[in-house]
């Protein structure tokens, strides 16, 4: 299966082929920090299986090994790579797909560096739209 993604302001588009190895949401500070973020969700797939199709990628050493790819013109996390610790893996930040419903996550990782609140985050009051 293919399946494509980009940008929010449409200059980068990407397709990654197959299935991902997982999903995750990453607690971690770096991600946090990275994306503005309380988490963001990664899908793991193999490096050879993601196509840049459209646009160019910035990329950013966000601390040691980690290299964080994103959009030049509006700033959308792309993708994160990290050759030490998961050599031969692309992680998309898969709320960049077309579809994010197809890839749900299955995971929560770096939970020791959670924001205290994000535990119980599920058991706020919840509104279809910005409440009046």
């Amino acid at each position: 299966m293919i399946r494509t993604g980009g940008c929010h302001c449409g200059a980068v588009r990407y397709a990654v082929e197959g299935e991902p190895q997982h999903v995750a949401l990453c607690h971690c500070s770096d991600c946090r920090k990275s994306a503005g973020a309380p988490m963001v969700s990664w899908a793991a797939f193999a490096e050879a299986a993601f196509t840049l199709q459209q646009g160019e990628l910035t990329t950013f050493n966000s601390s040691g090994t980690a290299m964080r790819s994103f959009c030049p013109k509006c700033g959308t996390g792309i993708a994160y790579r990290n050759a030490e610790v998961l050599p031969g893996i692309v992680d998309i930040q898969s709320a960049t797909l077309d579809d994010p419903a197809s890839l749900p996550a299955g995971v929560h990782i770096q939970v020791a560096e959670r924001i205290d609140w994000m535990q119980t985050a599920h058991d706020l009051p919840e509104f279809a739209r910005y409440p009046g």
